[in-house]
């Protein structure tokens, strides 16, 4: 059962994790790290979590991911990274890595069909160009629609006739639907799928992942006892903790680096 994590009281799964031998911190972006913006690449990292974010990088045996639907390009666009970053990164819901020291790495998995992705481009664009508020992503493998500055209405009648244009073309592509958005993917991988990849590559003892969406419950579904999971605002979840806000993901993110430095003094 999801219970409310306190800021500035002790918190015993908390403390555990913080003792683990080796540990990975994995965090969604948009709504976690960065409050929900009307512009999806004006998204930036609140000043407080990135200062933890680095201060938990730093630590020995500790790594520190952004695990998101974003593709790479645009995920290491909102989270100013750069090529020397300690910063490991999953984007694409786990369909493409970046590894400090080795920079890009796809994960194994089939290619979308040659021209797909564009003629999906093609067809949506003038779809969603007919609604105000309604903005289009083009994806590494995919597309997504964003209704952050559309009403309730517009959003429900632009998703209804993406729906349809994707059911009749490709209807074995992966739909996902989120805060304000919805995307579809060639690729099957879910944030689960980076869960797995990030503990094997640190070889992980402990991993927290925060997240406030749906897509974020496939890699709070996968953690293993040992690991955290932290879900941030409202929302059905597995998660183990809850915070209300990302401003709360920067306390959540401090108390842990300060018991991580506390255990390994």
């Amino acid at each position: 059962m999801t219970r409310p994590w306190i800021p500035g009281t002790a918190d015993d799964d908390l403390k555990a994790l913080a003792a683990t031998p080796r540990l990975v911190v994995a965090l969604d972006f948009d709504g976690t790290a960065s409050p929900l913006v009307a512009d999806p690449m004006a998204a930036r990292a609140l000043p407080e979590v990135a200062v933890q974010v680095d201060r938990l990088a730093a630590l020995p045996d500790t790594v520190v991911a952004y695990v998101s639907g974003r593709s790479m390009h645009d995920l290491r666009v909102i989270t100013e990274h750069s090529d020397d970053s300690a910063i490991a990164l999953a984007g694409s819901h786990g369909a493409q890595y970046w590894f400090p020291g080795e920079g890009d790495v796809d994960a194994p998995g089939e290619a979308t069909e040659d021209g797909a992705r564009e003629e999906l481009w093609a067809a949506a664009q003038p779809i969603i160009d007919r609604y105000d508020g309604a903005e289009f992503e083009p994806k590494t493998f995919g597309m997504g629609v964003h209704t952050r500055r559309a009403d309730a209405e517009t959003e429900q009648r632009v998703f209804a006739e993406i729906d349809a244009l994707v059911a009749e073309r490709f209807p074995h592509w992966r739909r996902r639907s989120g805060h304000r958005v919805l995307e579809f993917s060639s690729r099957t991988e879910g944030k689960d799928a980076a869960m797995a990849a990030l503990r094997d590559r640190f070889d992980a003892t402990g991993i927290l992942f925060a997240g406030d969406d749906v897509t974020d419950e496939d890699a709070m579904r996968v953690l293993e006892p040992g690991d955290l999971g932290v879900r941030v605002g409202p929302g059905e979840s597995v998660a183990t903790l809850r915070v209300d806000t990302p401003q709360q993901i920067a306390e959540l993110l401090e108390a842990l680096a300060d018991e991580r430095t506390s255990a390994r003094q």
